[in-house]
């Protein structure tokens, strides 16, 4: 079990919260825009030749290069008529941990692998590392910024056996010029490609894995009639 446990305050509050916290997953999965919805993407195209799709751009980090798309939704995907619910471990505050933000200025590029490219890798800005230790390991993990919150795409030894075998994401709070953070493992959660096989999800790099299990979080979503996601 970890050794880096977060304050008692910060480990209750993180305790009260989890029930909440797990009853918005499943809202947010299974809205009308939710992960479980995106039945379509489409880069190149437009807004104006796809009524009711969703502007989306993804941009070259060294170049600058911005591609253009949409992505079009249906509430009523097969992805949602067979879903039943997200599989998660029970709250363990053992996995409430207290980590030091060190910044970077300016933000260094980090290459990070994403599921459906092929080996390719695309640069994240990562604003800074994440430190901690647990059984004597020191750890240096890198979050990427997403639209103003830190990111971080992480594996463990459950991946592919009990959880999402391409990691999970886990988002860390930071208040404006406090070094430190609590990640609290147990809101670790499946990335939007385990339920859409629409989304292309950045991987964990290397540094970013753990050399044991995280038993904490979501483990993988679940649906009946033997659906799987393509």
């Amino acid at each position: 079990m970890p050794s880096s446990s977060a304050p008692p305050a910060a480990v209750d509050r993180a305790r009260a919260s989890w029930p909440q916290w797990r009853t918005a997953r499943l809202s947010r999965v299974t809205g009308p825009m939710g992960n479980l919805a995106l039945v379509e993407t489409i880069w190149g195209a437009r807004v104006e030749d796809h009524p009711g799709s969703v502007p989306i751009e993804r941009r070259d980090q060294r170049t600058g290069a911005v591609d253009h798309g949409v992505r079009r939704f249906d509430a009523d995907s097969p992805a949602n008529r067979h879903f039943t619910g997200i599989d998660a471990y029970p709250f363990d505050p053992a996995w409430v941990i207290e980590a030091r933000f060190v910044p970077q200025d300016p933000p260094r590029l980090v290459a990070f692998e994403h599921l459906r490219d092929n080996g390719a890798t695309r640069d994240l800005a990562v604003p800074g590392d994440i430190l901690f230790s647990l059984h004597g390991v020191d750890y240096a993990f890198d979050a990427f910024d997403d639209d103003g919150t830190l990111l971080l795409v992480f594996g463990d030894h459950t991946n592919g056996v009990e959880t999402y075998g391409a990691g999970r994401f886990l988002f860390v709070p930071r208040a404006p010029g406090d070094d430190r953070v609590v990640l609290d493992f147990n809101r670790a959660f499946v990335p939007p490609c385990g339920f859409s096989g629409q989304y292309n999800c950045p991987m964990p790099p290397r540094q970013n894995r753990f050399g044991l299990a995280v038993k904490a979080g979501e483990k993988l979503p679940v649906f009946r009639d033997g659906f799987q996601v393509h």
